[in-house]
């Protein structure tokens, strides 16, 4: 082997300080920059209440609240590259983290929906069986009232199209809702007191 011959490959290490060092790429500006942006459209996606609780610079707060206003294609274009480019500049991880726990709150609200949805025919449908089931996983319910809703959504389904108001039929579904809610706050509860009983006592 030639001991002057040098392999092109010797000595690259992709860890290597000097390697760290080297300029990104214009692609790696551009991914970056484009990330930074979609996370300044999520954070516009959020409904402003939620977005009063993110701690976050004022010209971050400045910015957003400057695109909601702007009315041209683009002028919101350029807004958004400046809300990417302000993002830049302060710690995005708190922003992030907010978008996730928004949107996992709001994936949870959909199945809840969705569940609601799915008891309110179920219960429409098969009333016998589906009460026993809800009785089952909602023992608090008070009986008496929902069997009165559902013989009443009952009653409004078969009526003539003109003759119905489906006031019972939503009042079910609310029924059905707040049970859900109910219970998704109490196991919540649960597991808070589950992990304040985690500690030792002094």
């Amino acid at each position: 082997m030639n001991p002057n011959h040098t392999d092109q490959d010797e000595g690259f290490d992709p860890e290597d300080d000097a390697f760290d060092d080297r300029p990104p790429s214009k692609s790696m500006l551009k991914r970056a920059s484009h990330a930074l942006q979609q996370l300044g459209q999520q954070l516009l996606a959020m409904p402003d209440n939620r977005l009063d609780d993110i701690g976050m610079p004022e010209r971050l707060r400045d910015a957003l609240a400057d695109y909601k206003t702007t009315r041209s294609f683009e002028g919101k274009r350029r807004q958004l590259q400046y809300i990417g480019k302000v993002i830049r500049s302060v710690d995005a991880d708190p922003l992030r983290e907010a978008v996730a726990a928004f949107q996992l709150g709001h994936a949870r609200d959909a199945l809840s929906l969705h569940e609601a949805e799915a008891w309110r025919k179920r219960l429409l449908d098969d009333e016998k069986q589906a009460l026993t089931d809800w009785m089952d996983e909602f023992p608090q319910t008070d009986l008496q009232q929902l069997r009165s809703v559902i013989r009443n959504a009952r009653k409004d389904a078969a009526a003539a199209p003109e003759n119905r108001n489906g006031r019972s039929y939503r009042e079910l579904f609310q029924l059905i809702k707040k049970a859900l809610v109910d219970r998704a706050s109490a196991e919540l509860s649960d597991s808070d007191d589950a992990s304040d009983g985690d500690g030792t006592d002094e």
